[in-house]
């Protein structure tokens, strides 16, 4: 029952992490309590992780730009592809780095303030490291949909109609 509650805590925390633990115990019917330590295990055990907010940065002014870099890489003698994974993901403009099957190794997606400002990180950081055979870089553009979170949608239009 214990992990059974945990994962629906997982799913509700999931969908929206501003849920307190009254509501969370309440939706499940559970004791606040029971609800409140679950969570604490969660944390400890390193499952939740932090509690993040989603935000649309395209409404607001924003000089971010988000690119996408494919590398192809040379996999370390017993450690594979993880020490060169741990050196990128240690840089402060890295925003995730994940291990990929098919054309290439490692997709990076990073954050800087301007296009060149990227291409400068990948040129003087990702691309000189010895165990790097290639980088493709795409920038984003637009986005539609993250995690889940639809980022696009129908503007209503509430203006009056001025008839003459």
């Amino acid at each position: 029952m214990k992990e059974n509650l945990k994962n629906k805590i997982l799913n509700i925390i999931g969908d929206n992490c501003k849920h307190t633990p009254a509501e969370i115990a309440t939706m499940l019917a559970a004791d606040e309590s029971l609800v409140i330590a679950a969570i604490d295990e969660l944390e400890e055990d390193k499952i939740i992780l932090g509690y993040k907010a989603m935000i649309n940065w395209e409404k607001i002014v924003s000089d971010n730009v988000v690119a996408l870099i494919e590398l192809k890489v040379t996999p370390q003698r017993g450690e594979g592809f993880d020490k060169i994974a741990d050196r990128i993901y240690k840089y402060p403009q890295v925003d995730t780095v994940y291990l990929m099957s098919g054309g290439f190794d490692l997709t990076v997606i990073i954050k800087g303030k301007t296009m060149k400002e990227v291409a400068m990180f990948v040129a003087e950081k990702l691309a000189p490291m010895e165990a790097v055979i290639s980088t493709a870089t795409h920038f984003v553009l637009k986005k539609y949909k993250e995690q889940g979170v639809i980022f696009v949608g129908e503007e209503v239009d509430d203006r009056q109609v001025i008839t003459l």
